[in-house]
């Protein structure tokens, strides 16, 4: 295979690309590498500081060979490692740099994620975000990287409005965090109007699904409270809405930032188009526990969270027409995934204590 070629966005898996993905230990991370390599054929580079994802979470989906900075270069992939690891920060100019080196696209998933995180800390929200933006941003300029995808956030962006949300709406941000991914569209933009660089900007609804057992969002949060035998605890009166997108639909949305030619510059709402309240979430998940035989769940309310919007859900239509994307996983068929992949992990955890101590 001739990585030496300029990829054909046309049809990237007859040439195959050389990714960099920031973050790429995560959970969207993880699940797109996963989804990557089993095409077969792309290299893949990642970078992450290992504060959220693991490196065991990143072994489950792919073999990948540790990569130090001073060994970087413009050629992806070792033998028969198609997929390089380099623990690493955002904020670390000259790893950016070195990282991007023969890179055909570069996924940004890397972040403090979180309204809860940036109001508690809101400089280091802001120094993460904006200038670990910037950072890689500077790499696709040094390296000639053509394609930036960035994973921005679909409500705390445009902040309080009546839904549902769209790219034309002017954005209010009403959290750190929110500000802090609109500024990271806006160096996007000015890259993609200054130097060229093809920014795709995509603003992620909630996301949900298997291997999001280190996510802080509110289904992986009610799932795990579940199964250790606690209450779910909903911050208010459960009526605010969010619109809840399956993994596996998000990935094939990055994919197809990364690989529909002509879209520059562009923002796309990645979501469902459909408005779910936190109470209509926490009814379909004692349902789908009670299906598995796991029954009595207890709702306890609190107080609200500041920061946190009420109603968001998306219209996607701009995604469908330009993007060639929807989403094909409901929300009743991807809680039960969800909670059945949480069960088998719990299972396999207890299984190895048990041959471990036996």
């Amino acid at each position: 295979m001739d990585f030496s070629k300029q990829p054909d966005f046309n049809n990237p898996r007859q040439v195959g690309m050389n990714w960099l993905i920031t973050g790429g230990c995560g959970f969207i991370g993880t699940n797109l590498i996963k989804y990557l390599v089993h095409q077969g054929n792309h290299c893949i580079r990642i970078v992450d500081n290992l504060s959220v994802g693991t490196t065991d979470d990143l072994e489950k989906v792919c073999a990948f060979k540790y990569k130090k900075v001073e060994d970087l270069s413009n050629s992806f992939g070792e033998g028969e490692y198609l997929v390089e690891f380099i623990k690493g920060d955002l904020l670390d100019e000259q790893l950016s740099l070195k990282a991007a080196q023969g890179a055909d696209v570069i996924i940004h998933l890397a972040a403090n994620t979180g309204v809860a995180p940036s109001v508690k800390d809101p400089r280091f929200d802001c120094i993460t975000n904006v200038i670990g933006t910037l950072n890689y941003l500077e790499a696709s300029r040094h390296n000639q990287v053509k394609r930036f995808v960035l994973a921005s956030s679909g409500g705390t962006v445009i902040g309080e409005c009546k839904p549902p949300i769209h790219e034309e709406m002017v954005p209010h941000p009403v959290s750190p965090y929110g500000a802090s991914k609109l500024a990271a569209e806006g160096y996007c933009s000015a890259y993609f109007g200054t130097f060229g660089i093809e920014t795709v900007a995509l603003r992620f609804s909630n996301v949900y699904g298997p291997g999001s057992s280190h996510k802080n969002s509110v289904v992986a949060k009610f799932i795990r409270r579940v199964l250790a035998g606690n209450s779910l605890e909903i911050y208010g009166d459960g009526t605010q809405s969010r619109d809840f997108i399956f993994i596996d639909d998000l990935v094939k949305a990055i994919y197809n930032a990364a690989t529909v030619p002509n879209i520059g510059g562009e923002v796309f709402q990645i979501a469902t188009n459909q408005e779910t309240t936190v109470n209509e979430l926490a009814k379909k998940l004692k349902s789908v526990f009670t299906a598995l035989k796991i029954e009595n769940i207890k709702i306890d309310y609190t107080d609200s969270k500041p920061g946190e919007i009420k109603r968001n859900f998306s219209d996607t239509s701009k995604a469908q027409e330009i993007l060639n994307w929807h989403h094909e996983v409901e929300l009743d068929d991807g809680l039960k995934q969800t909670v059945i992949w949480f069960l088998e992990e719990i299972n396999k955890f207890r299984s190895s204590n048990l041959i471990n101590n036996g």
